[in-house]
């Protein structure tokens, strides 16, 4: 038995919009149908889905999240993290290695990949780390990593201070072939502070984390990029700085790519509303100039996709206010909705850019092999209700944390079934 989804309205990177008929048969899809002709094609003995009014997008992708497992359970567990994420429409995410033990061995590789493959419900693609436990003092062995399976090397979670070991480590993976993700952050800069450098951070007497912190890392490292000729991917871009080097390197042909998450996109420093820790990230949420640099930047090609950087955390952890409590808010269940209200329904963007950065072009990017919906493609499939506003709510949140600053905005473009590798995974 397979699925046909009827109906759907199916847009693409040109906002070029279609209705389709889409049949699934067992991990692929097998036909694509014209639809606007009213025509039906047969479908007894399968399952019908009807999307008419629904969006039919290629399933989500999102090559920044962090799913806490080995180590962090009562945070996050890939049994939960992989159902957050299809709640969200993702059927690809790609996991950041600052577990404990972090995934700097095979041992833990495997162990991800086979928790994922029995207890998780959509595609879980691990990150290696670029030194041993993230101590920027010794390189993993990167070809045993990638023979294990993860898709490239990152210290997410800390900056790798040492020019010399961020040289030696592109020279490293690009003579395997293979990316480096970066977390930007010089840590002399950044020590004690929970925030921005900013008009909050002022208003309240704290300690704030300046841009410079994160536009020297991509500074040194496009330059190190350039020298070495690897495929240099930056986290998690959140300032204006950060944007005109990126700009700049992609001007003269330096291999770079680079992502940003929607809260940099859609909140500022002035939105944070008191001490409440779930306003607490890294990178901050920064000055409302930085905002609109990183919108054009992803506008204009010079940040090529759009992450979550789902950082799941207790709330007895966030709890401990804003100087003690982690860094991180969640993403999953926020992302399309919330880009969607505030991007597409403006008019700023086409609901074709928006589905494009969060699909086509992170497969484009990494090299993967889904995000379209093609003949033949794995059958990762999002449908989309466009209409319906609903609030965030709490008590709805599919992961194990709640730490979102998004509880009762009221959003619409709600994913209502998530579809990866032909099985339904949330609906």
């Amino acid at each position: 038995m397979g699925i046909w989804i009827l109906n759907g309205l199916t847009v693409d990177a040109n906002n070029v919009q279609a209705k389709k008929h889409i049949f699934i048969e067992n991990d692929k899809i097998a036909q694509v149908l014209d639809a606007a002709d009213g025509s039906a094609p047969q479908t007894e003995g399968h399952e019908v889905i009807d999307a008419a009014g629904k969006l039919v997008a290629p399933g989500f992708i999102d090559m920044h999240v962090h799913l806490r497992e080995p180590g962090f359970e009562h945070k996050e567990n890939i049994a939960t993290g992989t159902r957050s994420a299809a709640r969200g429409g993702f059927t690809t995410i790609a996991c950041m290695p600052n577990t404990r033990p972090v995934i700097d061995t095979v041992e833990t590789v495997n162990y991800i990949l086979d928790k994922a493959a029995t207890e998780g419900v959509v595609r879980v693609l691990p990150y290696g780390t670029i030194t041993k436990n993230e101590l920027g003092r010794e390189l993993t062995d990167f070809a045993a990593l990638k023979e294990a399976g993860v898709i490239g090397y990152t210290d997410d979670g800390v900056g790798v201070q040492s020019a010399q070991m961020m040289k030696d480590a592109m020279t490293l993976a690009a003579s395997i072939g293979m990316p480096i993700i970066a977390h930007c952050e010089d840590d002399t800069l950044v020590v004690g502070a929970p925030v921005s450098e900013g008009s909050f951070a002022k208003k309240h007497g704290l300690k704030g984390i300046p841009n410079e912190s994160e536009a020297i890392h991509v500074g040194r490292d496009v330059l190190l990029a350039e020298a070495t000729g690897v495929h240099y991917h930056v986290c998690h871009v959140s300032t204006e700085q950060s944007v005109r080097l990126i700009r700049h390197a992609k001007q003269f042909g330096i291999k770079v790519t680079a992502e940003v998450c929607p809260h940099h996109l859609v909140l500022s420093d002035e939105d944070i509303p008191g001490l409440d820790a779930n306003w607490k990230m890294n990178p901050p949420l920064r000055t409302p100039r930085d905002v609109q640099a990183v919108i054009e930047g992803l506008e204009d090609g010079t940040i090529d996709i759009i992450v979550t950087d789902h950082a799941p955390h207790s709330e007895e952890e966030k709890e401990k206010g804003m100087m003690l409590a982690p860094f991180g808010i969640l993403g999953f269940e926020t992302a399309f909705n919330l880009l969607y209200t505030k991007f597409v329904l403006t008019g700023k963007w086409t609901l074709g850019f928006l589905v494009d950065r969060m699909t086509k072009k992170p497969a484009e990017v990494f090299g993967l092999p889904y995000g379209t919906l093609n003949v033949g493609s794995i059958a990762d499939i999002t449908i989309v209700d466009l209409e319906t506003e609903r609030e965030v709510l709490k008590e709805e949140i599919v992961s194990r944390s709640k730490n979102t600053p998004f509880i009762g905005w009221k959003l619409k473009g709600w994913p209502i079934v998530t579809i990866a590798s032909g099985k339904i995974v949330y609906s």
